[in-house]
């Protein structure tokens, strides 16, 4: 199977995780806006397992190095492959939750508070789990990150495109769903061998685990997303009748979100092997910035905002840039 060799490319592997995991949102965007968020997700999750599939049976199986993926899935032991069903139904869980607190409270609220959260707690976790890198560093560079998220916040904010309430129910999803986040990355990168090149009875290699991680995703879908077309956080409840008559259109930028983001997660977990998980998952939480950067330059999110916004804008990307910096640097 291919893995990385060194650490200049793990974070490479981890700043293209990065991009996935901001970009994969666009193409909810580029949907029919008629298509709703639960529909659109089906899609999504469909693309997250055939891209691990696929990956798993060509990269993950080519190569003298490791265990293919099939010989991998058939020797692993049940406890691991339940640490990364796990992995997945917390995933799925947060997601899922992160999205409703965006529909109820705005992205003013919802981003920096889940995905702030999920990066402070993913790198503690992770860090304790398995010290790798310079302490000082990477906790500097993810409170800069965090500060940025912060910024990117104010700044939409005094936009106006976030709401001027917070409705308690919005900020509760929110936490739940970034203490959910954070903890799922720990659960994946535990059913893994730690040394990709040396395999290890039972244990599972990267691409299965993410290939297993994400059987977790859509297994869990059946329960959390049937919920929620039917008793919605906002808006009327859909049906599987409404999905079916959705366009391909609708239908293949559900399943090219998918594979976006599940090449960043597969991204993450090869670079895991040099970098470490906490590294690794730092990183790969800069995604919200990356979302920024689309927002503003793409989609003009903040198109006649009041001055001075501009400046907060630059003082983000600044934190975010020097927080990056620092945490590849603690590698």
């Amino acid at each position: 199977m291919f893995i990385i060799g060194s650490y200049t490319l793990a974070v490479a592997f981890c700043i293209v995780t990065m991009l996935c995991w901001g970009s994969w949102a666009n193409t909810q965007k580029l949907a029919a806006t008629s298509w709703r968020f639960e529909l659109f997700y089906w899609d999504y999750v469909i693309g997250i397992v055939v891209f691990a599939l696929l990956f798993g049976l060509t990269a993950g199986s080519a190569g003298a190095t490791g265990r293919g993926m099939v010989a991998d899935l058939a020797q692993a032991d049940w406890p691991n492959i339940g640490s990364a069903l796990l992995g997945g139904v917390l995933f799925n869980a947060a997601n899922i939750l992160l999205v409703a607190s965006i529909a109820i409270a705005g992205m003013s609220v919802a981003f920096p508070t889940g995905i702030g959260l999920a990066l402070v707690i993913g790198v503690v976790v992770n860090y304790l789990d398995r010290p790798e890198g310079n302490a000082t560093l990477l906790f500097g560079g993810t409170l800069l990150v965090a500060a940025a998220i912060l910024l990117n916040a104010y700044a939409y904010r005094r936009a106006g495109t976030g709401q001027k309430d917070t409705p308690t129910k919005g900020l509760v999803l929110a936490i739940v769903a970034g203490c959910l986040m954070g903890l799922f990355y720990k659960y994946v990168a535990n059913s893994m061998f730690e040394d990709f090149e040396v395999p290890v009875p039972g244990k599972l290699s990267p691409y299965s685990a993410v290939f297993v991680f994400s059987l977790g995703i859509l297994a869990s879908n059946f329960l959390f997303n049937t919920l929620l077309m039917r008793y919605p956080f906002d808006g009327p409840p859909v049906s599987f009748g409404d999905y079916f008559r959705g366009g391909s259109r609708d239908h293949l930028m559900g399943v090219l979100g998918g594979v976006i983001w599940c090449l960043g997660m597969s991204f993450s977990i090869l670079a895991s092997d040099e970098a470490g998980p906490a590294i690794s998952y730092g990183l790969g939480q800069g995604a919200t910035i990356v979302a920024a950067v689309w927002g503003i330059y793409v989609w003009r999110e903040f198109a006649g905002a009041p001055a001075g916004t501009g400046m907060v804008l630059n003082g983000m990307l600044a934190c975010y840039l020097v927080g990056l910096g620092l945490i590849v640097a603690a590698g």
